[in-house]
Parts: C-alpha cells; sequence; structure tokens
C-alpha cells in the first residue's frame, strides 16, 4: 500500500489562497479568482461568489459590511450596488443560511430545502424559539404568511404599531413574535429575503423571489451529499474531512467522511499529509485525484508586491483551526470581547502579505469626517517592517480608503 505524500504547508495554503481569491505568486497566469484581472460588476460579483462557495453577511459597519470587505479585497472597483443587483435584481444569488447568514449562488438553491425541513423542526421545538414566538405560535405564523401574501414584501417594523415603529430599535434583541414568525418562515423556506432596506430584512413569498426553475427544484439526500462535499472540496482544493462537513455546514461529519471513503475508494480523492506551519504533526487530508496536473500546486513563491487587509469574516480565516494549521496565524475576532479584555482592538483586521499574516490592524472609519481611523500595526514575531513592507502597508491602506470613500487616512497613536 502506497503511503500518502507529503505535502509542505506553503504549499497547501497557496492552494487554498487560489481557490478563496487571493492568489499570491507567480506562474499562477491570470486566474480565474485572482483580484488583479477581475473588474467588479454584478455579473463578476455573482460569479466571484460562486467561486468562493458564499460570501457571509454581516451587521457590523465600523468599518464597513463584512461582505463589502470581502468582495472589495478581490474585485477591482467593487460597489456595494454591484452585490445589491446581483442578490435583487438578476436573482443570480440568495440569502440564507450556511454557518451564518450569507450570499449563495441562486443555483445551489434546490440543495436548501434539506436544511428548510431541518430547520423547521429545529426551531419549533427550540425553547428560544418557543420563548419568542408566544403561547400561540401555529396562530402567529399563520397571521404574518398571511399578511405578506395579502399585502407584498414586509419587514420586522410592518408588524408594530407606528409609535414603536420610531422609538424601538430594529436590532436582534427586538425580538416580538411577529419578527420570530418571519424569521422562522424564513429560514424554513417558507418566506424568502426580497433585499434590505437600511440593512433590515424584507420578506416576501418564496414564489415571488426565487426564479420558478430553481425553486420548484429539490434535490435527493444523495445529490445533496454528493454536492455538499464536492463543492467543498472543490473550494478549499485540500481539506480535512471536519473542513469539508464545515464548509457548507450542510452534513454531518460521519456523513462527510462516508463520502470521503467512498470517493477514495473509486478513485476520485487521494490522500495527502499536510505539514504544519508550526512544525506539528503532519495532518491527513484529501485532494482530488490528479491534482498534481493542477497549476496552483505548481505554483513557486515570489515576493509579494502587495498587503491585502483581510475581513474578519474573510472566508481564508473563518475556520481558526485551519488558519493555524496552515499559516500559523492565531486570530481572535474582539468585537464581542468586553474592551477591558481585548488585546488588539473591537474590528481587528488581519494583514496578508503573500501567502504569510504578517500582521494586523484596528480600524474605524470616522464617516462624518471622512477619515480612516487605523490603530497599529501590530506585526507578527519575525516581521520586519523595513521600508518596503511599510509602503506596501500604506498603499493597502490607500486602497481601503478608496473603497470606503474615505478622503484620507491616518494612524491613531496607541495608549
Amino acid at each position: 500500500m502506497r503511503l500518502p505524500e507529503t505535502l509542505p504547508a506553503a504549499v497547501a495554503r497557496r492552494v487554498l489562497l487560489t481557490r478563496q481569491g487571493l492568489a499570491p505568486w507567480k506562474d499562477s497566469g491570470p486566474s480565474a479568482t485572482s483580484p488583479l484581472f477581475r473588474r467588479s460588476t454584478p455579473r463578476e460579483v455573482a460569479s466571484l461568489i460562486e467561486s468562493l462557495g458564499y460570501v457571509q453577511i454581516d451587521s457590523i459597519n465600523v468599518v464597513d459590511r463584512a461582505h463589502h470587505l470581502i468582495l472589495g479585497t478581490r474585485l477591482e472597483g467593487f460597489r456595494p450596488a454591484h452585490l445589491q443587483s446581483a442578490l435583487e435584481e438578476h436573482r443570480a444569488l440568495f440569502e440564507h443560511w450556511t454557518h451564518d447568514a450569507c450570499a449563495i449562488p441562486i443555483r445551489w438553491y434546490p440543495h436548501w430545502s434539506h436544511r428548510f425541513e431541518r430547520y423547521k423542526r429545529k426551531d419549533r421545538a427550540h425553547a428560544w424559539w418557543q420563548a419568542r414566538f408566544g403561547r400561540e405560535p401555529a396562530r402567529v405564523l399563520s397571521r404574518v404568511l398571511a399578511r405578506v401574501r395579502a399585502e407584498g414584501a414586509l419587514r420586522a417594523r410592518d408588524f408594530q404599531p407606528p409609535d414603536r415603529r420610531r422609538s424601538e430599535p430594529g436590532g436582534w434583541w427586538n425580538w416580538h413574535p411577529e419578527k420570530a414568525a418571519l424569521e422562522h418562515l424564513w429560514r424554513s423556506g417558507r418566506l424568502a429575503v426580497a433585499g434590505r432596506q437600511r440593512f433590515e430584512k424584507v420578506y416576501d413569498l418564496p414564489e415571488r423571489v426565487v426564479p420558478a426553475e430553481h425553486a420548484e427544484s429539490k434535490s435527493s439526500a444523495a445529490e445533496h451529499l454528493e454536492w455538499a462535499c464536492r463543492s467543498a472540496l472543490e473550494r478549499l482544493g485540500i481539506a480535512t474531512e471536519r473542513e469539508i462537513a464545515h464548509f457548507w455546514a450542510a452534513v454531518p461529519l460521519e456523513e462527510a467522511r462516508r463520502w470521503v471513503r467512498a470517493a477514495i475508494k473509486r478513485g476520485e480523492l487521494d490522500e495527502v499529509l499536510v505539514e504544519r506551519a508550526d512544525g506539528g504533526p503532519a495532518t491527513r487530508c484529501v485532494v482530488t485525484a490528479g491534482w498534481q496536473a493542477a497549476p496552483e500546486f505548481k505554483a513557486s513563491p515570489a515576493e509579494a508586491d502587495r498587503i491585502m487587509v483581510l475581513a474578519p469574516f474573510d472566508p481564508v480565516i473563518r475556520d481558526r483551526a485551519r488558519l493555524e494549521r496552515l499559516f500559523g496565524f492565531e486570530y481572535r475576532f474582539e468585537a464581542f470581547t468586553p474592551a477591558a479584555r481585548r488585546i488588539y482592538g473591537y474590528y481587528t483586521m488581519p494583514l496578508l502579505e503573500g501567502d504569510r499574516f504578517v500582521g494586523r490592524i484596528d480600524p474605524k472609519f470616522d464617516r462624518r469626517a471622512g477619515v480612516l481611523e487605523i490603530r497599529g500595526p501590530w506585526w507578527e514575531p519575525g516581521i520586519r517592517a523595513d521600508r518596503a513592507r511599510r509602503q506596501r502597508l500604506h498603499a493597502a491602506f490607500d486602497r481601503l480608503a478608496a473603497q470606503l470613500g474615505a478622503a484620507s487616512w491616518n494612524l491613531v497613536p496607541m495608549a
């Protein structure tokens, strides 16, 4: 029996960066996901999201929405209107859950029927949801669905008296029974997100939102498992069974393991060992058979010519265990950490240089003054902040400020 080939961590991380749209080295050519070769349009936004798998939608706006930051890092000239158009006009994307709320290619909508059924069962039985539905959940759900059917697209605030709409915030803490019903009906597929107004969801019937060719189709259990595992591996390049299962959060780990074993037996996947960035024991992973011919596996490292500022929810850093395994970079999102216990800051953004994370910053966009304020940088151990690296960092600040529409940026002295 032939032993699995051992790959350096550098190869695995460069493959991941290629598949996730951040190819940083020579000999890779005009990659379909390289940020150097794609100018933003609604069509390109939808195409890029299909390459990535999904883009997380997040409400925190201290710098910009995470989905805008993720796309802006990869597409030249990205504007939020491009994403909105792909979601709300072209209907090339839809909004639903993977590990969190995300923008997802509409052609995969038939696979969400499995998630709809799972959420339908779980939500109604969960104490958290029961407490928010009130004493008569069936009646609340029926009433809310009937109003949307009769009146068209509605927001949660449309179910409140006019005086409360003005006085109460619309955040996650303001969960009246009708808002809980709207969210449950969306999670279970009986409503869809038709759009957003000032980031507030607008709900409507799926038949008025989702194109018929997708809305009327459902995948079988076998088709769903095949799609969930194979599409995840295609977007990761090299992955553990856990990483495959967690990519979409669509199938249990044991089912992903069963799929991997069967695919290896059929000769569709190869097992490889991937070295850890910290020198620890190699990790057993799988890769699509024939991987040796893929350009990203043969690419040679090059001197990095830029630094990229990544959003806290960027798909490359979302899996913290993988981040440490491949890059040796420890990252924690501190927005939900009490201020006194934060090490770096509220919205710390990692700095990617080539295929290495070299540091982090804590930015804040002062919209009234039009200034991007930046605390940091904090460089990683062993990183020398020489003149060339600082020039690359300042160029990254220039690009981020331009994306935000900031007139300028400045470094804030650290206490």
